[in-house]
Protein backbone atom coordinates (compact mmCIF):
# COMPACT_ATOMS: atom_id res chain seq x y z
CA UNK A 1 0.00 0.00 0.00
CA UNK A 2 2.80 2.40 0.85
CA UNK A 3 4.75 2.18 -2.21
CA UNK A 4 0.87 2.99 -4.32
CA UNK A 5 0.79 6.14 -2.03
CA UNK A 6 4.38 7.22 -2.86
CA UNK A 7 3.61 6.63 -6.86
CA UNK A 8 0.13 8.77 -6.37
CA UNK A 9 1.87 11.36 -4.65
CA UNK A 10 5.00 11.51 -7.38
CA UNK A 11 1.87 10.93 -10.05
CA UNK A 12 -0.21 14.27 -8.53
CA UNK A 13 3.19 16.42 -8.20
CA UNK A 14 4.90 15.39 -11.91
CA UNK A 15 1.07 16.66 -13.20
CA UNK A 16 0.75 19.45 -11.24
CA UNK A 17 4.00 20.81 -12.12
CA UNK A 18 3.92 19.83 -15.71
CA UNK A 19 0.56 21.69 -15.73
CA UNK A 20 2.51 25.21 -14.14
CA UNK A 21 5.55 24.59 -16.46
CA UNK A 22 2.98 24.89 -19.57
CA UNK A 23 2.15 28.18 -19.08
CA UNK A 24 4.76 31.09 -19.20
CA UNK A 25 2.49 33.30 -17.00
CA UNK A 26 -0.75 33.91 -15.32
CA UNK A 27 -2.71 36.73 -13.92
CA UNK A 28 -2.88 36.21 -10.16
CA UNK A 29 -6.70 35.16 -9.94
CA UNK A 30 -5.29 32.13 -11.78
CA UNK A 31 -1.89 31.65 -10.56
CA UNK A 32 -3.39 31.08 -6.70
CA UNK A 33 -5.14 28.15 -7.25
CA UNK A 34 -2.30 26.25 -8.71
CA UNK A 35 -0.13 27.86 -5.67
CA UNK A 36 -2.90 26.38 -3.41
CA UNK A 37 -2.68 22.97 -5.13
CA UNK A 38 0.80 22.53 -4.26
CA UNK A 39 0.39 23.20 -0.80
CA UNK A 40 -2.18 20.83 -0.17
CA UNK A 41 -0.31 18.04 -2.06
CA UNK A 42 3.07 19.03 -0.32
CA UNK A 43 4.98 19.20 -3.82
CA UNK A 44 5.54 23.55 -2.56
CA UNK A 45 8.26 21.78 -0.23
CA UNK A 46 10.41 20.64 -3.58
CA UNK A 47 12.39 23.67 -3.93
CA UNK A 48 13.05 23.53 -7.82
CA UNK A 49 8.96 24.03 -7.53
CA UNK A 50 8.90 26.91 -5.26
CA UNK A 51 11.32 28.73 -6.98
CA UNK A 52 9.31 28.41 -10.32
CA UNK A 53 6.44 29.52 -9.05
CA UNK A 54 8.00 32.06 -7.41
CA UNK A 55 9.48 33.17 -10.83
CA UNK A 56 5.86 33.24 -12.23
CA UNK A 57 4.81 35.52 -9.39
CA UNK A 58 7.39 38.10 -10.21
CA UNK A 59 6.93 37.42 -13.91
CA UNK A 60 2.83 38.40 -13.16
CA UNK A 61 3.85 40.64 -11.52
CA UNK A 62 2.48 39.92 -8.00
CA UNK A 63 5.04 41.30 -5.42
CA UNK A 64 3.02 40.49 -2.54
CA UNK A 65 2.72 36.44 -3.45
CA UNK A 66 6.08 36.40 -4.42
CA UNK A 67 7.65 37.92 -1.17
CA UNK A 68 5.22 35.55 1.05
CA UNK A 69 6.13 32.63 -0.55
CA UNK A 70 9.72 33.59 -0.56
CA UNK A 71 9.29 33.99 3.46
CA UNK A 72 7.28 30.68 3.70
CA UNK A 73 10.73 28.61 1.83
CA UNK A 74 12.71 27.31 4.33
CA UNK A 75 15.70 26.31 2.87
CA UNK A 76 16.54 29.58 0.16
CA UNK A 77 19.33 28.40 -2.51
CA UNK A 78 21.32 31.15 -4.93
CA UNK A 79 18.69 31.17 -7.41
CA UNK A 80 15.55 31.42 -4.98
CA UNK A 81 17.22 34.84 -3.78
CA UNK A 82 18.31 35.80 -7.59
CA UNK A 83 14.87 35.39 -8.54
CA UNK A 84 13.02 38.05 -6.19
CA UNK A 85 15.87 40.39 -6.52
CA UNK A 86 15.86 40.42 -10.31
CA UNK A 87 12.10 40.51 -10.40
CA UNK A 88 12.26 43.49 -8.24
CA UNK A 89 14.70 45.13 -10.43
CA UNK A 90 13.15 44.42 -13.42
CA UNK A 91 9.94 46.27 -12.60
CA UNK A 92 11.84 49.39 -10.59
CA UNK A 93 12.17 48.24 -7.02
CA UNK A 94 15.64 49.28 -6.68
CA UNK A 95 15.56 49.82 -3.00
CA UNK A 96 13.78 46.83 -1.74
CA UNK A 97 15.86 44.35 -3.86
CA UNK A 98 19.26 45.87 -2.47
CA UNK A 99 17.16 45.46 1.08
CA UNK A 100 17.20 41.73 -0.06
CA UNK A 101 20.82 41.34 -1.07
CA UNK A 102 21.73 42.95 2.25
CA UNK A 103 19.54 40.37 4.13
CA UNK A 104 21.46 37.32 1.97
CA UNK A 105 24.58 39.14 2.85
CA UNK A 106 23.95 38.62 6.71
CA UNK A 107 22.79 35.80 6.75
CA UNK A 108 25.76 34.01 5.26
CA UNK A 109 24.48 30.49 4.35
CA UNK A 110 24.30 31.50 0.11
CA UNK A 111 26.87 33.06 -1.57
CA UNK A 112 26.09 35.41 -4.21
CA UNK A 113 26.84 34.21 -7.95
CA UNK A 114 27.46 36.36 -10.88
CA UNK A 115 23.79 36.51 -11.92
CA UNK A 116 22.93 38.03 -8.38
CA UNK A 117 25.59 40.86 -8.59
CA UNK A 118 24.83 42.01 -11.92
CA UNK A 119 21.33 42.61 -10.66
CA UNK A 120 22.24 43.86 -7.64
CA UNK A 121 24.60 46.91 -10.01
CA UNK A 122 21.52 47.26 -12.22
CA UNK A 123 19.91 48.44 -8.64
CA UNK A 124 22.73 50.99 -7.56
CA UNK A 125 22.80 52.46 -11.07
CA UNK A 126 19.03 53.17 -10.85
CA UNK A 127 19.62 55.50 -7.24
CA UNK A 128 21.00 58.77 -7.39
CA UNK A 129 21.54 59.50 -3.77
CA UNK A 130 23.86 56.56 -2.79
CA UNK A 131 24.33 54.13 -5.41
CA UNK A 132 27.65 54.84 -6.79
CA UNK A 133 28.67 54.18 -3.14
CA UNK A 134 26.76 51.56 -2.63
CA UNK A 135 27.73 49.87 -6.18
CA UNK A 136 31.57 50.37 -5.42
CA UNK A 137 31.32 48.54 -1.70
CA UNK A 138 29.57 45.28 -4.03
CA UNK A 139 32.71 46.13 -6.39
CA UNK A 140 34.98 45.62 -3.32
CA UNK A 141 33.30 42.87 -1.45
CA UNK A 142 33.30 40.91 -4.96
CA UNK A 143 37.13 41.51 -5.36
CA UNK A 144 38.04 40.53 -1.92
CA UNK A 145 35.90 37.40 -1.57
CA UNK A 146 37.26 35.99 -4.53
CA UNK A 147 34.04 35.07 -6.78
CA UNK A 148 34.26 33.77 -9.91
CA UNK A 149 34.12 36.64 -12.56
CA UNK A 150 32.58 36.40 -15.74
CA UNK A 151 32.45 38.54 -18.70
CA UNK A 152 28.74 39.06 -18.25
CA UNK A 153 29.78 39.96 -14.47
CA UNK A 154 32.74 42.81 -15.78
CA UNK A 155 30.03 43.85 -18.14
CA UNK A 156 27.50 44.58 -15.35
CA UNK A 157 30.42 46.66 -13.72
CA UNK A 158 31.29 48.64 -16.28
CA UNK A 159 27.62 49.28 -17.26
CA UNK A 160 27.13 50.52 -13.46
CA UNK A 161 30.00 52.94 -13.94
CA UNK A 162 28.71 54.26 -17.17
CA UNK A 163 24.88 54.82 -16.22
CA UNK A 164 26.20 56.91 -13.41
CA UNK A 165 28.78 58.87 -15.66
CA UNK A 166 31.87 57.65 -13.69
CA UNK A 167 33.94 57.78 -17.39
CA UNK A 168 37.42 57.53 -15.73
CA UNK A 169 35.89 54.36 -13.87
CA UNK A 170 34.85 53.45 -16.65
CA UNK A 171 37.98 53.89 -18.81
CA UNK A 172 40.06 52.26 -16.09
CA UNK A 173 38.27 49.51 -15.73
CA UNK A 174 37.64 48.71 -19.45
CA UNK A 175 41.20 48.62 -19.58
CA UNK A 176 42.10 46.23 -17.05
CA UNK A 177 39.46 43.72 -18.42
CA UNK A 178 41.13 40.28 -19.23
CA UNK A 179 38.12 39.61 -22.08
CA UNK A 180 35.98 41.71 -23.56
CA UNK A 181 32.80 40.49 -25.87
CA UNK A 182 31.00 43.26 -28.41
CA UNK A 183 28.81 43.98 -25.31
CA UNK A 184 31.94 45.17 -23.25
CA UNK A 185 32.65 47.82 -26.38
CA UNK A 186 29.39 48.94 -26.80
CA UNK A 187 28.87 49.87 -23.22
CA UNK A 188 32.48 52.26 -23.39
CA UNK A 189 31.14 53.76 -26.50
CA UNK A 190 27.52 54.47 -25.00
CA UNK A 191 29.64 55.90 -22.48
CA UNK A 192 31.51 58.30 -24.63
CA UNK A 193 28.66 59.10 -26.20
CA UNK A 194 26.85 60.16 -22.86
CA UNK A 195 30.39 62.25 -21.81
CA UNK A 196 29.92 64.35 -25.47
CA UNK A 197 32.78 62.84 -27.12
CA UNK A 198 31.81 62.62 -30.43
CA UNK A 199 35.25 62.56 -32.67
CA UNK A 200 36.33 59.89 -29.83
CA UNK A 201 33.61 57.90 -30.36
CA UNK A 202 33.10 57.73 -33.60
CA UNK A 203 36.98 57.05 -34.27
CA UNK A 204 36.34 54.09 -31.14
CA UNK A 205 33.53 52.59 -32.94
CA UNK A 206 35.29 52.16 -35.88
CA UNK A 207 38.10 50.31 -34.18
CA UNK A 208 35.77 48.10 -32.66
CA UNK A 209 36.96 44.37 -33.48
CA UNK A 210 33.23 42.92 -34.55
CA UNK A 211 30.65 45.28 -34.97
CA UNK A 212 27.05 43.70 -34.40
CA UNK A 213 23.80 45.17 -35.22
CA UNK A 214 23.66 46.22 -31.31
CA UNK A 215 26.70 47.89 -32.09
CA UNK A 216 25.33 50.13 -35.16
CA UNK A 217 21.84 50.59 -32.96
CA UNK A 218 23.88 52.26 -30.19
CA UNK A 219 26.37 54.44 -32.15
CA UNK A 220 23.49 55.62 -34.08
CA UNK A 221 20.95 56.36 -31.82
CA UNK A 222 23.35 57.60 -29.34
CA UNK A 223 23.84 60.26 -32.43
CA UNK A 224 20.58 60.89 -32.84
CA UNK A 225 20.19 61.68 -29.11
CA UNK A 226 22.90 63.82 -29.27
CA UNK A 227 21.08 65.96 -32.12
CA UNK A 228 24.18 64.74 -34.99
CA UNK A 229 21.21 64.09 -36.88
CA UNK A 230 22.74 64.24 -40.06
CA UNK A 231 25.64 62.12 -39.11
CA UNK A 232 23.41 59.42 -37.65
CA UNK A 233 21.88 59.44 -41.57
CA UNK A 234 25.15 58.79 -43.00
CA UNK A 235 26.16 55.96 -40.48
CA UNK A 236 22.47 53.87 -41.03
CA UNK A 237 22.99 54.23 -44.80
CA UNK A 238 26.90 52.91 -44.41
CA UNK A 239 25.36 49.83 -42.08
CA UNK A 240 23.03 48.89 -45.35
CA UNK A 241 25.61 49.60 -47.65
CA UNK A 242 27.73 46.80 -45.54
CA UNK A 243 24.55 44.88 -45.64
CA UNK A 244 23.98 44.37 -42.01
CA UNK A 245 20.52 43.06 -41.61
CA UNK A 246 18.01 45.25 -39.42
CA UNK A 247 16.94 44.10 -35.97
CA UNK A 248 13.26 45.59 -34.26
CA UNK A 249 15.66 48.23 -32.42
CA UNK A 250 17.40 49.13 -36.22
CA UNK A 251 13.91 49.94 -37.69
CA UNK A 252 12.76 51.78 -34.76
CA UNK A 253 15.58 54.18 -34.33
CA UNK A 254 15.51 54.75 -38.27
CA UNK A 255 11.99 55.34 -38.15
CA UNK A 256 13.00 57.92 -35.03
CA UNK A 257 15.49 59.15 -37.40
CA UNK A 258 12.68 59.66 -40.21
CA UNK A 259 10.84 61.68 -37.90
CA UNK A 260 13.27 64.25 -36.35
CA UNK A 261 14.25 64.85 -39.61
CA UNK A 262 10.65 65.23 -41.27
CA UNK A 263 12.77 62.74 -43.91
CA UNK A 264 9.38 61.25 -45.91
CA UNK A 265 11.97 59.25 -48.19
CA UNK A 266 14.12 57.55 -45.60
CA UNK A 267 10.91 56.35 -43.88
CA UNK A 268 9.32 54.83 -47.46
CA UNK A 269 12.69 52.95 -47.60
CA UNK A 270 12.51 51.71 -44.50
CA UNK A 271 8.56 50.60 -44.78
CA UNK A 272 9.68 48.81 -47.86
CA UNK A 273 12.38 46.82 -46.19
CA UNK A 274 10.00 46.20 -43.22
CA UNK A 275 7.78 44.57 -45.84
CA UNK A 276 10.61 42.69 -47.57
CA UNK A 277 11.81 40.68 -44.08
CA UNK A 278 8.41 40.87 -42.67
CA UNK A 279 9.32 43.26 -39.69
CA UNK A 280 5.48 44.81 -40.53
CA UNK A 281 4.17 42.06 -38.43
CA UNK A 282 6.23 43.50 -35.80
CA UNK A 283 3.19 45.22 -33.75
CA UNK A 284 6.65 47.63 -32.31
CA UNK A 285 8.09 48.32 -35.28
CA UNK A 286 3.99 49.07 -37.03
CA UNK A 287 3.55 51.66 -34.30
CA UNK A 288 7.00 53.66 -34.86
CA UNK A 289 6.09 53.64 -38.46
CA UNK A 290 2.33 55.02 -37.76
CA UNK A 291 3.94 57.73 -35.66
CA UNK A 292 6.45 58.45 -38.65
CA UNK A 293 3.82 59.24 -40.45
CA UNK A 294 1.90 61.32 -38.61
CA UNK A 295 4.89 63.81 -37.87
CA UNK A 296 5.72 63.90 -41.25
CA UNK A 297 2.16 65.26 -41.79
CA UNK A 298 1.40 62.36 -43.77
CA UNK A 299 -2.03 61.47 -42.16
CA UNK A 300 -3.67 59.47 -45.06
CA UNK A 301 -0.76 57.27 -45.18
CA UNK A 302 -1.07 57.31 -41.38
CA UNK A 303 -4.76 56.17 -41.51
CA UNK A 304 -3.57 53.06 -44.19
CA UNK A 305 -1.61 52.06 -41.66
CA UNK A 306 -3.54 52.47 -38.71
CA UNK A 307 -6.46 50.47 -40.27
CA UNK A 308 -3.71 47.80 -40.66
CA UNK A 309 -2.90 47.46 -37.43
CA UNK A 310 -5.95 47.56 -36.35
CA UNK A 311 -6.38 44.03 -38.54
CA UNK A 312 -3.15 42.73 -37.94
CA UNK A 313 -3.01 42.74 -34.41
CA UNK A 314 -6.85 42.78 -32.95
CA UNK A 315 -5.91 40.04 -30.13
CA UNK A 316 -2.96 42.53 -28.92
CA UNK A 317 -4.76 44.90 -26.23
CA UNK A 318 -1.33 46.55 -25.64
CA UNK A 319 -0.93 47.15 -29.69
CA UNK A 320 -4.69 48.60 -30.19
CA UNK A 321 -4.46 51.02 -27.40
CA UNK A 322 -1.36 52.18 -28.37
CA UNK A 323 -1.95 52.96 -31.96
CA UNK A 324 -5.45 54.65 -31.51
CA UNK A 325 -3.13 56.74 -28.90
CA UNK A 326 -0.66 57.36 -31.98
CA UNK A 327 -3.13 58.26 -34.00
CA UNK A 328 -5.31 60.65 -32.02
CA UNK A 329 -1.87 62.55 -31.30
CA UNK A 330 -0.99 62.90 -34.82
CA UNK A 331 -4.49 64.34 -35.50
CA UNK A 332 -4.12 66.80 -32.92
CA UNK A 333 -0.40 67.21 -33.75
CA UNK A 334 -1.37 68.28 -37.32
CA UNK A 335 -4.29 70.28 -36.23
CA UNK A 336 -7.08 67.64 -37.07
CA UNK A 337 -9.00 68.66 -34.04
CA UNK A 338 -12.17 67.07 -35.07
CA UNK A 339 -10.67 63.91 -36.00
CA UNK A 340 -8.77 63.52 -32.71
CA UNK A 341 -12.30 64.10 -30.98
CA UNK A 342 -14.02 61.40 -33.46
CA UNK A 343 -10.81 58.72 -32.85
CA UNK A 344 -11.37 59.05 -28.66
CA UNK A 345 -15.12 59.07 -29.15
CA UNK A 346 -14.66 55.62 -30.75
CA UNK A 347 -12.13 54.56 -28.54
CA UNK A 348 -15.37 54.95 -25.62
CA UNK A 349 -17.95 53.79 -28.37
CA UNK A 350 -16.18 50.44 -28.60
CA UNK A 351 -15.39 50.11 -25.51
CA UNK A 352 -11.68 50.01 -25.99
CA UNK A 353 -9.34 50.09 -22.72
CA UNK A 354 -8.33 53.40 -22.46
CA UNK A 355 -5.30 53.75 -19.89
CA UNK A 356 -3.28 55.71 -18.27
CA UNK A 357 -0.97 56.00 -21.20
CA UNK A 358 -3.74 56.68 -23.56
CA UNK A 359 -4.88 59.57 -21.38
CA UNK A 360 -1.85 60.76 -20.88
CA UNK A 361 -0.77 60.95 -24.62
CA UNK A 362 -4.18 62.56 -25.37
CA UNK A 363 -3.72 65.04 -22.90
CA UNK A 364 -0.49 66.06 -23.68
CA UNK A 365 -1.41 66.34 -27.00
CA UNK A 366 -4.03 68.85 -26.62
CA UNK A 367 -1.68 70.77 -24.39
CA UNK A 368 0.91 71.62 -27.37
CA UNK A 369 -2.30 72.24 -29.68
CA UNK A 370 -3.81 74.64 -27.14
CA UNK A 371 -7.26 72.30 -27.16
CA UNK A 372 -8.58 73.19 -24.02
CA UNK A 373 -12.04 71.49 -25.09
CA UNK A 374 -10.43 68.48 -26.00
CA UNK A 375 -8.38 68.63 -22.23
CA UNK A 376 -11.16 69.45 -20.18
CA UNK A 377 -13.03 66.05 -21.75
CA UNK A 378 -9.91 64.07 -21.09
CA UNK A 379 -10.11 65.56 -17.42
CA UNK A 380 -13.46 64.28 -17.05
CA UNK A 381 -13.35 60.79 -18.61
CA UNK A 382 -10.08 60.37 -16.27
CA UNK A 383 -12.33 61.51 -13.13
CA UNK A 384 -15.08 58.98 -14.63
CA UNK A 385 -12.40 56.09 -15.19
CA UNK A 386 -10.78 57.17 -11.40
CA UNK A 387 -7.93 58.23 -12.33
CA UNK A 388 -7.67 61.26 -10.43
CA UNK A 389 -4.83 60.52 -8.21
CA UNK A 390 -2.14 59.01 -11.20
CA UNK A 391 1.27 61.05 -10.98
CA UNK A 392 1.59 61.46 -14.45
CA UNK A 393 -1.67 62.30 -15.56
CA UNK A 394 -1.88 64.76 -12.71
CA UNK A 395 1.51 66.50 -14.49
CA UNK A 396 0.44 66.04 -17.52
CA UNK A 397 -3.18 67.82 -16.77
CA UNK A 398 -0.93 70.79 -14.75
CA UNK A 399 0.79 71.19 -17.80
CA UNK A 400 -2.58 71.12 -20.22
CA UNK A 401 -4.05 74.12 -18.56
CA UNK A 402 -1.30 75.90 -18.67
CA UNK A 403 -0.67 75.45 -22.07
CA UNK A 404 -4.16 76.22 -22.80
CA UNK A 405 -3.47 79.85 -20.62
CA UNK A 406 -5.22 78.69 -17.78
CA UNK A 407 -2.50 78.89 -15.27
CA UNK A 408 -4.67 79.43 -12.17
CA UNK A 409 -6.25 76.22 -13.02
CA UNK A 410 -3.01 74.43 -13.02
CA UNK A 411 -1.78 75.64 -9.61
CA UNK A 412 -5.38 74.84 -8.15
CA UNK A 413 -4.80 71.47 -9.33
CA UNK A 414 -1.46 71.25 -8.19
CA UNK A 415 -2.55 72.17 -4.95
CA UNK A 416 -5.39 69.85 -4.52
CA UNK A 417 -3.36 66.71 -5.36
CA UNK A 418 -2.76 64.70 -1.98
CA UNK A 419 0.95 63.53 -3.06
CA UNK A 420 3.65 65.72 -4.99
CA UNK A 421 6.51 64.41 -6.00
CA UNK A 422 9.16 65.85 -8.59
CA UNK A 423 6.84 64.89 -11.21
CA UNK A 424 4.56 67.30 -9.85
CA UNK A 425 6.77 69.73 -8.76
CA UNK A 426 8.67 69.97 -12.17
CA UNK A 427 5.53 70.98 -14.29
CA UNK A 428 4.29 73.66 -12.24
CA UNK A 429 7.77 74.36 -12.55
CA UNK A 430 7.50 74.46 -16.19
CA UNK A 431 4.03 76.19 -16.22
CA UNK A 432 5.73 79.37 -14.13
CA UNK A 433 8.55 79.28 -16.38
CA UNK A 434 6.37 79.26 -19.65
CA UNK A 435 4.62 82.84 -18.04
CA UNK A 436 8.18 84.03 -17.75
CA UNK A 437 7.33 84.08 -14.13
CA UNK A 438 10.65 83.94 -13.10
CA UNK A 439 10.41 84.95 -9.05
CA UNK A 440 8.03 82.79 -8.65
CA UNK A 441 9.20 79.70 -10.59
CA UNK A 442 12.65 80.52 -7.86
CA UNK A 443 9.94 80.44 -5.26
CA UNK A 444 8.57 77.26 -5.77
CA UNK A 445 12.00 75.70 -6.49
CA UNK A 446 12.59 76.81 -3.13
CA UNK A 447 10.11 75.16 -1.45
CA UNK A 448 10.36 72.34 -3.49
CA UNK A 449 13.28 71.70 -1.74
CA UNK A 450 12.55 72.82 1.80
CA UNK A 451 10.27 70.14 1.83
CA UNK A 452 12.62 67.06 1.45
CA UNK A 453 11.62 66.82 -2.81
CA UNK A 454 14.90 66.67 -4.81
CA UNK A 455 15.21 68.01 -8.06
CA UNK A 456 15.46 66.28 -11.32
CA UNK A 457 16.87 66.88 -14.80
CA UNK A 458 13.41 68.43 -15.46
CA UNK A 459 13.02 70.61 -12.49
CA UNK A 460 16.30 72.08 -13.10
CA UNK A 461 15.01 73.14 -16.86
CA UNK A 462 12.23 74.50 -15.46
CA UNK A 463 13.87 77.07 -13.13
CA UNK A 464 16.54 77.28 -15.62
CA UNK A 465 13.64 78.52 -18.48
CA UNK A 466 12.53 80.82 -16.12
CA UNK A 467 15.20 82.30 -14.75
CA UNK A 468 16.21 83.03 -18.90
CA UNK A 469 12.72 84.49 -19.24
CA UNK A 470 13.25 86.79 -16.41
CA UNK A 471 16.21 87.92 -17.18
CA UNK A 472 17.66 86.55 -14.09
CA UNK A 473 21.64 85.77 -15.19
CA UNK A 474 22.96 85.22 -11.64
CA UNK A 475 19.98 83.10 -10.43
CA UNK A 476 20.57 80.99 -13.47
CA UNK A 477 23.90 80.54 -13.22
CA UNK A 478 23.78 79.43 -9.84
CA UNK A 479 21.27 76.90 -10.13
CA UNK A 480 23.19 75.37 -13.41
CA UNK A 481 26.35 75.13 -10.99
CA UNK A 482 23.62 73.32 -8.63
CA UNK A 483 22.71 70.28 -10.86
CA UNK A 484 26.26 68.97 -11.22
CA UNK A 485 28.24 70.29 -7.74
CA UNK A 486 24.75 69.54 -5.15
CA UNK A 487 22.57 67.11 -7.06
CA UNK A 488 25.37 65.26 -9.55
CA UNK A 489 23.12 65.57 -12.59
CA UNK A 490 24.57 65.76 -15.82
CA UNK A 491 23.00 68.89 -17.68
CA UNK A 492 21.57 67.37 -21.15
CA UNK A 493 21.47 69.25 -24.66
CA UNK A 494 18.62 71.42 -23.33
CA UNK A 495 20.18 72.80 -20.26
CA UNK A 496 23.06 73.92 -21.96
CA UNK A 497 20.58 75.64 -24.99
CA UNK A 498 18.71 77.29 -21.87
CA UNK A 499 22.07 78.66 -20.44
CA UNK A 500 23.20 79.70 -24.01
CA UNK A 501 19.81 81.70 -24.12
CA UNK A 502 19.88 83.04 -20.73
CA UNK A 503 23.48 84.39 -21.48
CA UNK A 504 22.48 85.73 -24.69
CA UNK A 505 19.34 87.47 -23.87
CA UNK A 506 21.46 89.59 -21.59
CA UNK A 507 23.84 90.49 -23.99
CA UNK A 508 26.77 88.14 -22.36
CA UNK A 509 27.48 87.05 -26.40
CA UNK A 510 31.46 86.68 -25.63
CA UNK A 511 30.60 84.70 -22.33
CA UNK A 512 28.47 82.19 -24.38
CA UNK A 513 31.67 81.26 -26.45
CA UNK A 514 33.42 80.76 -23.16
CA UNK A 515 30.97 78.51 -22.19
CA UNK A 516 30.65 76.53 -25.05
CA UNK A 517 34.07 75.64 -24.90
CA UNK A 518 35.04 75.37 -21.17
CA UNK A 519 32.04 72.57 -21.49
CA UNK A 520 33.23 70.79 -24.85
CA UNK A 521 29.77 71.62 -26.34
CA UNK A 522 31.33 72.59 -29.45
CA UNK A 523 29.59 69.49 -31.35
CA UNK A 524 25.84 71.01 -30.64
CA UNK A 525 23.92 72.18 -33.35
CA UNK A 526 21.29 73.24 -31.27
CA UNK A 527 23.11 75.28 -29.22
CA UNK A 528 24.65 76.86 -31.95
CA UNK A 529 21.43 77.95 -33.03
CA UNK A 530 20.75 79.61 -29.61
CA UNK A 531 23.57 81.00 -29.99
CA UNK A 532 23.20 82.82 -33.35
CA UNK A 533 19.39 83.90 -32.51
CA UNK A 534 21.04 85.84 -29.53
CA UNK A 535 23.67 87.44 -31.55
CA UNK A 536 20.19 88.42 -34.21
CA UNK A 537 18.50 89.71 -31.19
CA UNK A 538 21.80 91.85 -30.22
CA UNK A 539 21.61 93.06 -33.62
CA UNK A 540 25.88 91.50 -33.71
CA UNK A 541 26.32 91.35 -37.52
CA UNK A 542 30.70 89.98 -36.78
CA UNK A 543 29.63 87.35 -34.03
CA UNK A 544 26.77 86.12 -36.12
CA UNK A 545 28.71 86.00 -38.97
CA UNK A 546 31.40 83.60 -37.18
CA UNK A 547 28.79 81.26 -35.52
CA UNK A 548 26.57 80.90 -38.80
CA UNK A 549 29.97 79.69 -40.37
CA UNK A 550 30.53 77.22 -37.15
CA UNK A 551 26.73 75.86 -37.27
CA UNK A 552 26.77 75.53 -41.01
CA UNK A 553 29.44 72.87 -40.96
CA UNK A 554 27.67 71.17 -38.12
CA UNK A 555 24.40 71.05 -40.49
CA UNK A 556 24.68 72.32 -43.91
CA UNK A 557 21.36 71.05 -44.97
CA UNK A 558 19.04 73.23 -42.82
CA UNK A 559 17.33 76.44 -43.53
CA UNK A 560 17.70 77.51 -39.83
CA UNK A 561 20.99 78.76 -40.07
CA UNK A 562 20.97 80.56 -43.30
CA UNK A 563 17.83 81.91 -42.32
CA UNK A 564 18.80 83.58 -38.96
CA UNK A 565 22.29 84.68 -40.28
CA UNK A 566 20.37 85.94 -43.24
CA UNK A 567 18.37 88.33 -41.32
CA UNK A 568 20.95 89.24 -39.21
CA UNK A 569 22.97 90.41 -42.24
CA UNK A 570 19.53 92.58 -43.35
CA UNK A 571 19.01 93.74 -40.26
CA UNK A 572 22.14 95.74 -40.34
CA UNK A 573 22.23 96.73 -43.70
CA UNK A 574 24.67 93.89 -45.08
CA UNK A 575 22.77 93.65 -47.73
CA UNK A 576 25.91 92.23 -49.70
CA UNK A 577 26.33 89.32 -47.12
CA UNK A 578 22.53 88.71 -46.78
CA UNK A 579 22.55 87.56 -50.16
CA UNK A 580 25.54 85.25 -50.37
CA UNK A 581 23.26 83.30 -47.49
CA UNK A 582 20.68 83.71 -49.93
CA UNK A 583 22.01 82.29 -52.82
CA UNK A 584 24.19 79.59 -50.93
CA UNK A 585 20.52 78.35 -50.19
CA UNK A 586 19.91 78.00 -53.66
CA UNK A 587 23.23 76.39 -54.50
CA UNK A 588 22.51 73.55 -51.78
CA UNK A 589 18.97 73.46 -52.61
CA UNK A 590 18.47 73.89 -49.32
CA UNK A 591 14.65 75.34 -48.54
CA UNK A 592 12.66 76.85 -46.17
CA UNK A 593 9.74 74.84 -45.09
CA UNK A 594 6.38 76.98 -45.58
CA UNK A 595 5.00 79.13 -43.00
CA UNK A 596 1.49 77.24 -41.30
CA UNK A 597 -0.83 79.01 -39.17
CA UNK A 598 -4.00 77.04 -37.11
CA UNK A 599 -5.67 80.23 -36.79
Amino acid sequence: MAPAKSLFKRVTYTTLYLKITHYSSFPPSNLRPHHSSLIKTGSIHFLHVANYLLKLYLHTPDFDCARNLFDEIPQRDVRTWTLLISGLSKFGHHRIALDYFAAMQNQATVVPNAFTLSSVLKCCASIREDGLQIGKAVHGWIITSGIDVDVALDNALLDFYAKLRQFDCVRRFFESMDEKDSTSWNIVMAAKLREGKMEETLDFFWRLPNKSIASWNTIIDGLLQQGLKGEALELLYEMVKLGYAFDVVTFSISLALASSLKNLELGRQTQGRMLRTGMNEDSFVSTSLLDMYCKCREMHKASVVFRELQTRHRDDLMAQTVSWSTMIAGCVQNGMTQDAMRYFRSMILEKLEIDLFTLTTILAASANGALLELGQQIHAHALKLGHKQDVFLCSSMIDMYAKCGKLDDSWSYFRETRTRNVVLWSSMLSSYAMYGLGNEAIQLFELMQKEGIKPNEVSFLGVLTACSHAGLVDDGCKYFKMMTDVYGIWPGIEHFVCMTDLLGRAGHLKEIKDFVYEKRIDHLKEVWKAYLSCCWLHKNVEMANWVSKKLLKLDPRQPDPYLLASNTFSANDVWEEAAKLRGLMLEKEVRKLPGQSWI
